[in-house]
């Protein structure tokens, strides 16, 4: 059976061998997690060198996302990036859409505020979370939350300078995105 199969793939280890990669399992599982009624986090964008980037884009889940609406399962678009535009918009359009943001700050260090502002062009600030996707070593948390908090920093302050927001909705967005949607989630 597929699953046969995929358990023993993964008793050769490494990445790509844990893949589940089998469509009859991979629809199975995220059937039976879509129907637990728990969020969903959905890989979507760059990440581990054994994936195909042009599998990744999370507009190719349109489909999944529409039919798996009525189960009322929150569904959680990881990282997206270079992708991310495209995870914006679907938080946009579904309500039970949200997009993650992390791992693409913490991958383009310097651009992490032109990210993160392409991200909140299309996306209601209450669906956007951030991770910092760190694993390993302890010191990538504080990296990832470092850009996280530098990048959002200077864009809401750059907005509050131009007129185009108030000090009050800054801090408002600030504790959304840091906080209190992962919290809502």
């Amino acid at each position: 059976t597929a699953a046969e199969h995929w358990l023993a793939r993964r008793g050769q280890g490494g990445t790509a061998a844990a893949r589940v990669s089998d469509p009859v399992l991979l629809r199975h599982l995220l059937w039976s997690a879509a129907y637990t009624g728990l969020p969903l986090q959905l890989h979507t964008g760059f990440g581990d060198p054994d994936l195909r980037l042009d599998r990744c884009d999370p507009l190719a889940l349109t489909d999944f996302i529409r039919a798996v609406r009525p189960t009322g399962c929150t569904l959680i678009l990881l990282h997206g990036y270079p992708y991310h535009r495209g995870a914006a918009y679907l938080a946009a359009v579904f309500p039970h859409v949200y997009a993650d943001v992390g791992l693409a700050l913490s991958h383009t260090g310097a651009r992490a505020g032109a990210v993160l502002a392409e991200m909140l062009e299309l996306a209601p600030f209450g669906k956007v979370l951030f991770s910092t996707d760190a694993h390993g070593l302890p010191e990538l948390y504080v990296v990832g939350a470092r850009l996280f908090r530098e990048a959002l920093t200077g864009l809401l302050t750059h907005w509050v300078t131009e007129g185009a927001w108030s000090r009050r909705d800054a801090r408002r967005v600030a504790a959304l995105l840091g906080a209190d949607n992962a919290r809502r989630v």
